[in-house]
């Protein structure tokens, strides 16, 4: 996941982020907005249309590491920029 802020505000409800797409999310090669600081497996699944019976694989891009998510594990999105660190989601082998 390849995360970038264009407006980094807490909302009402203290995850939620205010005023419109605030992060990008790198699936697979694809970008997604998503409007949360944090992001599920189930809901990275749901957003770049994975199957559920795959795991979903973080790739660290800077380093080129991978690791499984576990299904209960929440990720915390992070602003960056293209010189940041760079971490993408893939679907897993079963």
């Amino acid at each position: 996941m390849t995360s970038t802020a264009t407006h980094n505000t807490p909302g009402a409800d203290g995850d939620r982020a205010a005023g419109g797409p605030t992060f990008e999310i790198n699936i697979e090669g694809r970008v997604y907005d998503w409007h949360e600081r944090t992001i599920t497996p189930t809901q990275i699944r749901e957003l770049g249309g994975l199957p559920a019976d795959q795991p979903v694989i973080e790739i660290n891009f800077q380093d080129n590491t991978e690791r499984t998510l576990a299904e209960d594990e929440v990720v915390k999105v992070k602003p960056g920029h293209g010189f940041g660190k760079k971490i993408g989601f893939k679907r897993g082998d079963r």
